[in-house]
């Protein structure tokens, strides 16, 4: 039991600990350092990979702690039955669908903001955003509720 414990400690922390870096460190960093068009090239090629790392660790974070079903059971499972939607529905709906869309629009550099391809892109990225954030806020409740 110590040890599916563990795997839910694991799981948990790599999906926060990977959601913040990505957020906070990793993308801006990226944003800094190429133009606008490069470096969202580079992440929209991390994307798919990033929402399906948090969707697997909110898999093994959930099966591991109905299996220990240890304190604090009954909000961590909301928290985590909140939050596995939320990246299910970044890494199956919003993000292929922002990256169609991204595909059509030839410059963000050039592209005015008011075309209606940046609008969609804008709208998207704003859900995606706001999902984000709050698995992250809820990954922190699980790290505040271990």
């Amino acid at each position: 039991m110590q040890l599916v414990a563990i795997i839910y400690r694991l799981a948990v922390t790599f999906w926060v600990g990977g959601a913040a870096l990505f957020t906070f460190v990793l993308t801006p960093i990226i944003f800094k350092s190429y133009n606008r068009d490069m470096a969202g090239q580079i992440v929209g090629y991390l994307f798919p990979g990033y929402f399906r790392w948090g969707l697997a660790c909110g898999v093994v974070a959930l099966a591991s702690h109905l299996v220990i079903r240890g304190r604090n059971f009954i909000p961590v499972l909301v928290l985590i039955v909140v939050m596995i939607p939320l990246t299910s529905f970044q890494t199956f709906s919003i993000e292929p669908r922002a990256a169609a869309l991204k595909k059509e629009i030839p410059s963000f550099e050039t592209t005015p903001k008011d075309h209606p391809l940046r609008k969609e892109f804008a709208k998207l990225h704003g859900i995606s955003a706001v999902c984000n954030l709050v698995v992250i806020g809820g990954g922190v409740a699980l790290i505040v509720l271990l």
